[in-house]
């Protein structure tokens, strides 16, 4: 399996656009921006929205962390005395997407990656270095919903990978560095079902300080921007979740739960950590979200 950069007009351009634009220098840059303006996925497409990540904060009345752009589990360094983070990996079943507003682009990925979470656990320190790969569900305004595969280090901009992704799919993805401390990243993406794999290296200056397994909510940048609008999703169901070779060992703590543009209303929850800590559910438009089977 191959990836290319898509063109805006027959399918997606992706760049960066926050606080900063930054051109990937060949496979890897350096990461840009201040801890509470971090980097994420954008992408310019037909139906333009973007991919983003944004400050996540934590929210005194629901006692956890929040996102308006990302739900799932967040490790920092600072909650896990001093771990940094070598490698991730993760198990998803591709969501079906269908509209939840009809007449308007809707766009999700679920993706897992090193960097770009919360430190601590109450979110006091966030980091902007980021290389993660993942899937995109999107349904456009006539309805019609789309499946991809990606992957991206930040700054740089996301390359779509070249294969079949459907609804059900079992994905399996791995980011790990070759060897510790070499910043020499290999990244897979395997279609489980289909047996499709794509694996690439690429250097890439990670602070090693978070790991993380989302499912996201875009940025709509053009005509009007703003937050785009979640699809309704069936659950990814992650499972099989490590860092460093180990069981993720996740804890509810390490929740992270999307917001409506306010802040104020919880509109994607992840379930708490299933019986063996190594997966959970993402319930999308919930406020609640039942415990999978291990």
């Amino acid at each position: 399996m191959g990836f290319s950069l898509v063109r805006a007009r027959s399918r997606r351009l992706s760049m960066v656009v926050f606080a900063t634009v930054v051109a990937l220098a060949g496979a890897a840059a350096s990461a840009a921006g201040s801890a509470r303006a971090q980097l994420g996925r954008v992408v310019v497409r037909q139906a333009p929205v973007a991919h983003g990540q944004f400050p996540h904060l934590t929210h005194a009345a629901l006692n956890t962390n929040t996102s308006q752009n990302w739900f799932g589990y967040n490790l920092g360094t600072l909650e896990r005395n001093g771990m940094l983070f070598h490698s991730i990996t993760g198990d998803w079943t591709v969501p079906t997407a269908t509209a939840h507003v009809r007449g308007q682009d809707e766009a999700s990925s679920d993706w897992i990656g090193i960097g770009g979470g919360c430190v601590d656990a109450g979110c006091a320190v966030t980091d902007n270095t980021l290389i993660q790969t993942g899937t995109e569900q999107d349904v456009d305004s006539a309805g019609h919903a789309s499946y991809s595969a990606w992957w991206e280090v930040i700054p740089g901009p996301s390359l779509t990978i070249t294969m079949t992704v459907a609804p059900r799919d079992h994905m399996h993805a791995s980011i790990a560095e070759v060897a510790s401390n070499s910043d020499l990243w290999n990244i897979t993406l395997k279609d489980v079902t289909r047996g499709h794999s794509f694996t690439i290296t690429v250097p890439y200056p990670s602070t090693h300080l978070t790991a993380e397994w989302i499912e996201e909510t875009p940025l709509e940048i053009y005509p009007n921007p703003g937050l785009a609008l979640l699809p309704n999703l069936t659950s990814p169901r992650v499972d099989l979740g490590t860092v460093n070779g180990s069981n993720a060992r996740l804890k509810a703590a390490e929740r992270m739960l999307l917001t409506d543009s306010s802040g104020t209303q919880v509109i994607g929850t992840p379930s708490s950590p299933d019986a063996d800590t190594d997966g959970f559910n993402a319930c999308a438009w919930a406020t609640s979200c039942s415990v999978p089977a291990s």
